[in-house]
């Protein structure tokens, strides 16, 4: 047993240091403060020491048993904090906390733009709200074109709209840039359609672009069927079908054999075995001459597709609605 002043209280602080639980600490207190205890038989001691020590020895020992009795009650608080803190039973079973997720129409995009990027394709961004000049003019869009209706396009202010499609950053990019060009830009677009099972104001749009020299539909297909193997899967197929889009020339209507069907004709594809996806071609000599490009020099191909149409396909979704209803049920199977 530690007999002098010091040893007491430092072999006092390691026990109180070691404590795992208040019973712990009571016994310790028992031990040096109790009727039998260390700091008690020292007080004991007192009347016993020299009289010209005795008075040292007394406060020494009074200290002592001052700063046992405060240091055991701290201990006890600090226990007792923590045992509140950590108040938790943790054999109960867990609970899944929900967990938020990103949207199906922006897992189909970041999906779209990954294939894209794969092909040495890089992603530009534009505006929502674009001048007239670069959502029809510069597009071979001419003003008498149904497009430019105020029943087809929300007009913001005079040569000012929301765009209708996101071809604008398409212009943007050859403007900006020389070639070769090699780029996708997805985002929303917006057009004054009625709100249908296929239709909504608002919906998400990419399109594409390549300039360079020797371009050829060829080269136009070839990228079409790498990326919707990339998307719908390796057996997909790709045909052109002939169409008209002012700001390519040919113009070609895209279509894929039925990712539900394998081909064979379903519903979804009309019993045909195809559906159709989008509207591409040969950039029009137009378009770029108004970005300054030399025809004589450079080619290139464009295209575009809804990312809804995407999904809907690819999900077996029926009705775009339900890609903005916020109904949480249908989107957290995805």
């Amino acid at each position: 047993m530690p007999s002098t002043i010091d040893e007491i209280r430092t072999a006092l602080e390691t026990r109180l240091n070691v404590a795992r639980d208040a019973q712990d600490i009571r016994n310790a207190q028992i031990e040096y403060l109790g009727k039998k205890g260390t700091v008690t038989a020292l007080l004991k001691q007192i009347s016993g020491v020299a009289e010209d020590q005795r008075r040292q020895f007394g406060e020494q020992v009074n200290a002592l048993k001052q700063w046992a009795a405060q240091a055991i009650e701290q201990r006890l608080s600090n226990l007792s904090s923590t045992a509140r803190r950590y108040d938790i039973d943790f054999s109960l079973p867990g609970q899944l906390m929900p967990a938020g997720k990103k949207h199906i129409l922006t897992q189909v995009e970041e999906e779209v733009e990954s294939v894209f990027l794969s092909m040495g394709f890089d992603i530009e961004e534009g505006p929502e709200i674009e001048e007239e000049y670069y959502n029809f003019e510069a597009l071979n869009i001419p003003a008498d074109h149904p497009a430019r209706d105020m029943q087809d396009t929300f007009y913001l202010a005079p040569g000012m709209l929301l765009r209708t499609h996101t071809s604008p950053i398409q212009v943007r990019t050859m403007k900006r840039e020389n070639p070769p060009i090699r780029m996708i830009a997805t985002g929303r677009c917006y057009r004054r359609d009625a709100v249908d099972a296929s239709h909504t104001p608002v919906f998400t749009q990419v399109e594409g672009l390549v300039i360079d020299k020797g371009i050829t539909f060829a080269d136009l297909k070839g990228v079409l069927q790498e990326f919707v193997r990339g998307v719908f899967g390796s057996s997909i197929n790709v045909k052109l079908l002939p169409s008209f889009f002012p700001f390519v020339e040919p113009g070609a209507e895209t279509a894929i054999s039925c990712p539900i069907c394998g081909g064979k004709g379903c519903p979804t594809c009309k019993n045909s075995g195809w559906i159709e996806m989008g509207g591409s071609g040969m950039v029009h000599q137009n378009v770029l001459r108004e970005v300054g490009y030399d025809t004589s020099i450079y080619q290139g191909f464009a295209f575009g597709w809804g990312i809804e149409r995407i999904a809907m396909i690819k999900y077996g979704i029926r009705d775009i609605r339900m890609f903005y209803d916020n109904d949480l049920d249908f989107l957290g199977q995805f």
